[in-house]
């Protein structure tokens, strides 16, 4: 596949990790530097996290869930995928990305960035399924948005692939979709943002849809490369 050349612009108002957000929870609080350590200690710091999560009720998608999907893959990854929220298959398994999505998920990481899923961390917007698989509302990810951050801080990725509207809007604070945004790469902090379709909607989508989401991790293979971490 042709590689595709990387532009990075920046959003009006676009927001470093964590600004204008609660800070991390608990479990995360008292990291020194980037990530909070070493590979070995950041596993921890998140497995107490993941721990602290699985009580919560922050929210009224606690009420509905089987268990708490808080994420799962390498606390020294490099590279970190956000989706949106679990679905039925993540809610069962407890693990993102595990349904026919995953499987599409799984096999263009390994086509187009030769990874497999336990080199990149994964998580959501939102750590408890969505009735029917709808979107998480704004209370919803709002409520969530604490783990999340903290998995950021603590995995420390240098690229982010936002997966779908839902993903890409909560991390580059903005209320453009995600046909307009994909394409490109944003900086966010210190790290680099690069958004693409959600797996589902490439499902429905089709032959240029999947082209596009190609060409999108190629990108962030792209940008991987340029981190020189």
């Amino acid at each position: 596949m042709t590689p595709v050349r990387s532009a990075v612009v920046t959003l009006p108002g676009v927001p470093g990790p964590g600004d204008g957000d609660p800070g991390p929870g608990p479990a995360a609080r008292g990291a020194t530097g980037p990530g909070g350590g070493g590979p070995a200690a950041r596993a921890v710091r998140l497995a107490d996290l993941a721990r602290e999560a699985s009580g919560c009720t922050r929210c009224g998608l606690a009420g509905g869930r089987t268990q708490v999907v808080f994420g799962v893959g390498d606390p020294d990854a490099e590279l970190m995928l956000v989706g949106e929220g679990p679905g039925e298959q993540e809610d069962l398994q407890g693990e993102p990305f595990v349904g026919r999505s995953g499987r599409l998920l799984d096999r263009l990481l390994a086509e187009e960035l030769g990874l497999h899923r336990r080199h990149c961390y994964i998580a959501n917007i939102v750590k408890c399924r969505p009735p029917g698989n709808r979107d998480p509302l704004p209370g919803e990810a709002a409520a969530c948005r604490p783990f999340l951050d903290a998995q950021l801080e603590l995995v420390d990725p240098a690229v982010i692939v936002t997966l779908g509207n839902v993903a890409t809007r909560a991390l580059l604070a903005t209320t453009e979709g995600i046909t307009r945004l994909r394409g490109r790469s944003y900086p966010f902090g210190t790290r680099t943002v690069v958004p693409t379709f959600h797996p589902a909607a490439v499902l429905r989508g089709g032959g240029e849809a999947l082209a596009q989401m190609r060409a999108d991790l190629v990108r962030a293979k792209a940008r991987l490369v340029g981190a020189g971490r």
